[in-house]
């Protein structure tokens, strides 16, 4: 019989077994379609007014699905929500019958003295079958539906999410995508023939790429014309932005106006926009800043300054400290860092670099040299089939190692071009060194938490300074490479225009001063004398720098040399963005440069603070005092006494040891949200952690 009793919810978890793992498995995804469509697709209409925006939110969140699938599927998930709902209500009324039917003064011994009034609930060991079956009923009733409507609510809520997202990211990456088109028109390049290369770089130019994506399908898969593909990419675009300038892109094709100052004049509005957008950027960051300031550095102090008092003066606050400090102070700064991130991804329309591709798709810009056809000795001739060449195998095995030679050969380069990779070094040497210095700790003082955090803390300042130090100086290395980027372009651009070729341009400009960024260009010249072409020693230049404005600016340079030998409007136009880019980091770096301040003062006011509650208060409380005796003459012989009971009773070392891990997350956090307010990357936070954190643990080494 005690099995009977789950069947129920053996019976829903099957039910919902497949809608789960329909995101993990193709097959699973399949059945759950086709039973949708089977119990719901004849009663999903597309048809309506409310069903047409459904439509239309589908398509500009990109989702791949149709709406009668999504839509069917949608109504399954809320069916199985609603019995899913159904079932849980049978098992929590039975659960609360369970709990009712215990002795009044069983559960008055167990429940918190202020909760004590519930157990005048219990003893209620029988349940008429009629009101239990209308109880079951109701609470059935209100789970399920209550389930059903929250997935169906959210079901259509995500697309409309993400339509929404898609339109921050599309509108920050505009002024980039504008003057790359912009570019690209400049050089004689047929307006289609951008279009498709436009939509062959979504990795550098993000999601407005993404958009002209449906153009260029339509285009090339369905046979529709220019003019109306780049009118349902409008119409299907989230962003106004974009779909103001697909709307007006058309009416400049059909009129027969001039392309060229079209998108000149777009270029000028969007580099506007792009400091419009900036400075709101800026307000929003400023305002994030304030509010961490306010609710998440000064909130918790006050809040352990008032829960130390009331853990003096009334009772015992200690586990309510230890919940603030292990639970809440670090999940509300990561949930911070995580919105922050988010804000900064969406607005700055940040893309992710493309991985470095594989050492055989490198040869493929190699130029090969027509030849006799080698012959091995001993007589023999090639045959049919025959395997390949040796040496095209040991190539084969090179190229599949040369990863790891490299890794290993050069660790230090390794490590200033990817600092993340110095984890995998310092971390294990962290964790072993803790493990080989506990036993003599524990035998030295005995297995105390001093001990232990003396340990981690060290072991924790070794990995996060390292890797802050590896990627400060990756960091000012890549900085030094792109402040260098619009002169070497302006150059290449007056070089290109005097007549040379864009091989001899780039080996002219090599030899002037442009700073850091000589030894790369020294790199892409060894490439073009190796054997390989332009665009493909600048590829390989892009695979080493990994950000978006090299990528950006290769990929406009590489492209525009396919149409015309003649690049100097096209340099000229990418060095002006490439200025405006870097003009505009540097105006939020100076503008963050206050709020980064602002972090340091008040973590040190936290640091001052929680010292003065740690060495000052709490050592000084007085043993076993009493409020003096208050009488009164109305009173008669009844006294009043107020006795303060707690003081003197606290434990002081568990205070201490509080204040001290309270000490060490607060700034391992507060410098993670400082570094990323102030550069934009949460990786720029680890100098300010460790920063933050060795004052802390120097503070606290001081004082005790």
């Amino acid at each position: 019989m005690a099995l009977a009793n789950y069947l129920p919810l053996v019976v829903a978890v099957a039910a919902f077994l497949p809608a789960l793992l329909a995101p993990l498995s193709a097959r699973a995804e399949r059945i759950v379609t086709r039973f949708a469509m089977v119990l719901f697709g004849d009663y999903v209409s597309d048809t309506g007014r409310k069903r047409a925006r459904r439509r239309q939110m589908l398509r500009a969140a990109h989702m791949p699905t149709t709406f009668r699938v999504y839509a069917a599927k949608t109504a399954l998930y809320a069916a199985l929500a609603a019995l899913a709902g159904g079932v849980l209500a049978t098992y929590v009324i039975w659960a609360i019958l369970r709990l009712l039917a215990l002795d009044p003064e069983t559960l008055r011994a167990v429940l918190p003295d202020r909760l004590s009034v519930l157990a005048t609930f219990g003893g209620v060991t029988t349940v008429p079958l009629e009101q239990l079956f209308g109880l079951l009923l109701i609470a059935g009733l209100t789970l399920g539906t209550a389930g059903g409507v929250l997935t169906y609510w959210a079901r259509w809520w995500f697309p409309r999410h993400r339509a929404e997202q898609r339109a921050e990211r599309i509108d920050a990456s505009m002024p980039q995508t504008v003057a790359f088109v912009y570019a690209l028109s400049r050089s004689g390049m047929a307006f289609p023939k951008v279009l498709r290369i436009l939509s062959d770089n979504r990795r550098v130019y993000g999601a407005a790429a993404d958009e002209v994506q449906v153009a260029v399908r339509n285009m090339d898969m369905f046979g529709m014309d220019m003019i109306s593909a780049i009118k349902t990419m409008s119409r299907r675009t989230p962003s106004e932005n974009f779909r103001e300038f697909g709307e007006n892109l058309t009416g400049v094709l059909q009129s027969g106006r001039s392309l060229s100052e079209f998108l000149r004049q777009q270029y000028e509005e969007y580099r506007e926009e792009a400091e419009a957008q900036q400075e709101q950027l800026l307000n929003l960051l400023a305002t994030m800043a304030e509010a961490y300031v306010t609710v998440l550095v000064a909130g918790p102090l006050f809040l352990i300054t008032i829960l130390v008092i009331i853990g003096i003066t009334v009772n015992d606050t200690l586990p309510v400290l230890q919940l603030l400090a292990y639970f809440l102070l670090p999940l509300a700064n990561l949930g911070f860092i995580l919105y922050l991130d988010t804000v900064m991804a969406s607005m700055t329309g940040a893309t992710t670099p493309e991985k470095i591709e594989s050492a055989l798709s490198d040869l493929s810009g190699i130029r090969r040299v027509e030849g006799p056809r080698p012959r091995t000795d001993g007589g023999r001739g090639p045959t049919e089939g025959r395997t390949a060449d040796p040496n095209v195998e040991r190539l084969r095995a090179y190229q599949r190692f040369r990863w790891v030679r490299t890794r290993l050969g050069q660790p230090l380069q390794t490590v200033l071009d990817r600092p993340v990779a110095l984890l995998w070094v310092t971390v294990p040497l962290a964790v072993a060194v803790t493990a080989w210095r506990l036993p003599q700790a524990v035998a030295a003082g005995g297995l105390t938490p001093a001990a232990v955090d003396d340990l981690l803390i060290q072991a924790g300042l070794f990995v996060i300074g390292t890797f802050a130090l590896a990627y400060e100086v990756h960091k000012r290395r890549i900085e030094a490479i792109e402040a260098s980027i619009p002169d070497f372009l302006d150059r290449l651009a007056s070089v290109n225009e005097a007549g040379m070729t864009v091989v001899e341009s780039l080996n002219r400009v090599r030899t002037s001063e442009l700073g850091a960024l000589n030894r790369e260009l020294d790199r892409v010249w060894a490439d073009i004398q190796w054997g390989a072409d332009v665009e493909t020693a600048l590829r390989r230049f892009e695979a080493r720098m990994r950000t978006p404005t090299v990528s950006r600016v290769v990929t406009l340079t590489t492209k525009a040399m396919n149409a015309s030998g003649n690049l100097g409007t096209v340099l000229r136009i990418s060095a002006a963005q490439a200025k405006a880019d870097r003009r505009l980091k540097r105006e939020r770096r100076q503008e963050m440069l206050t709020y980064l301040v602002v972090v340091y003062v008040s973590f040190g006011v936290f640091l001052v603070i929680i010292a003065a509650l740690n060495n000052v208060l709490i050592p000084n409380l007085p043993e076993g005092s009493v409020v003096p005796n208050a009488t009164s003459d109305r009173a008669g012989n009844i006294g009043a006494i107020q006795t303060v009971s707690n003081l003197g009773s606290i434990d002081e070392g568990a205070y201490t040891l509080v204040f001290f891990h309270t000490t060490l997350i607060q700034g391992v956090l507060s410098g993670m949200v400082a570094g990323q307010m102030s550069g934009g990357d949460v990786r720029d936070g680890a100098k300010h952690a460790a920063i933050l954190l060795a004052l802390a643990y120097a503070a606290f080494l001081v004082i005790l």
